[in-house]
C-alpha cells in the first residue's frame, strides 16, 4: 500500500521546527544533513557561507508508515519561499485522548482556526495554523465504517 508523506519547506528556522515536531510526536530522527555537509562538487553544491547550517533534509517517521520531511531554502530558491503556501497536514488520531494531545501539543504558541470538537459529519476534529505558519487538521473517527 502507498504512504503519504509530508515535506515541509522553511526559510531558516527548519531545525527549530523539527526539534518541535519531534518534542510532540517522540522518535529520533532518521536524517539531518546541512547544506555544509553537501560534497565539494559541480556548482549546485556551492551554497553562501552564512547558508552553509541551514537544513538540507530531515527526516521524523512519526509512525510505521509516514515519516515527516522538511528542509531549508537556500540559494536561488530563497526568494521562491511563501510561509505556509496552503498546505495541510491531516492527522487521524487513534482515539479522542489521542487527537487532543496532538492537537494541544502542535497548536501551541499557533492560531487555532477550529477547536477540537464533534462535527455535522460525526468526527471530533480541529483545525490551526502552528506557530511556523504550518496548517493543520486534526481528526479521530469514532466509528470510521460507519
Amino acid at each position: 500500500m502507498a504512504s503519504v508523506n509530508v515535506y515541509l519547506t522553511f526559510n531558516g528556522n527548519c531545525k527549530e521546527a523539527f526539534e518541535f515536531y519531534r518534542s510532540v510526536f517522540g522518535g529520533e530522527f532518521v536524517t539531518m544533513s546541512t547544506f555544509g555537509d553537501m560534497p565539494p562538487g559541480d556548482e549546485s553544491s556551492t551554497v553562501p557561507p552564512e547558508e552553509a547550517s541551514r537544513v538540507m533534509h530531515v527526516s521524523l517517521p512519526v509512525s510505521a508508515e509516514t515519516w515527516l520531511m522538511g528542509s531549508d531554502t537556500a540559494g536561488e530558491w530563497s526568494s521562491q519561499f511563501r510561509e505556509g503556501n496552503n498546505y495541510s497536514i491531516s492527522i487521524n488520531a487513534e482515539s479522542k485522548e489521542e487527537a487532543d494531545r496532538l492537537f494541544s501539543g502542535l497548536s501551541a504558541d499557533g492560531r487555532v482556526t477550529m477547536l477540537m470538537e464533534k462535527t455535522f459529519w460525526g468526527a471530533y476534529f480541529g483545525m490551526f495554523t502552528d506557530k511556523f505558519g504550518i496548517h493543520w487538521m486534526v481528526n479521530y473517527d469514532e466509528h470510521p465504517n460507519e
